[in-house]
């Protein structure tokens, strides 16, 4: 059987079905800005402590102090992560008196959010001979129970 990677430098030729399919693909990519945008989101994603916010917030709004309790960080660095989460719409804020509730800024969000930690149970299946696995498996199965009782 052929390795695709092999394939790789061979020219596909005009009007063939992987041309056509190619130029449906092409059509129909984002524009740059869409994607600049979302690999902003990424970014944001990529940094612990926010999504340790992010995973705080999915039961629901919270203020300041208490998703700083949660996930165990100064109020000084949390109000700083979600600053950064709402300058990208990623949280929102609701103001109730002198009191300001964070929540996730919608659905999408909180899909994204589920999908990733689904992922991450998964990834413990694909690659059991990490030498982090147990510590991997145990925050793994953790989200998993966690998404499964509908807990959050």
């Amino acid at each position: 059987m052929e390795d695709i990677g092999s394939r790789r430098h061979r020219e596909v030729p005009p009007g063939s079905d992987h041309s056509d399919h190619a130029e449906q693909v092409r059509a129909k990519m984002p524009h740059t800005p869409h994607v600049s945008d979302l690999a902003d989101i990424f970014r944001l994603l990529g940094d612990p402590g926010r999504v340790r916010i992010l995973i705080a917030l999915l039961p629901g709004p919270m203020a300041v102090h208490d998703i700083a309790r949660v996930v165990d960080a100064s109020e000084s660095s949390v109000s700083h992560a979600l600053r950064l989460l709402r300058a990208h719409r990623v949280v929102g804020v609701k103001r109730e008196g002198r009191h300001a509730y964070y929540a996730l800024a919608d659905s999408h969000v909180r899909v994204l959010l589920e999908l990733g930690l689904e992922h991450v149970g998964h990834l413990v299946l694909l690659h059991p001979e990490d030498e982090h696995d147990d510590q991997l498996g145990a925050r793994s199965d953790g989200a998993r129970r966690t998404i499964e009782s509908g807990d959050l």
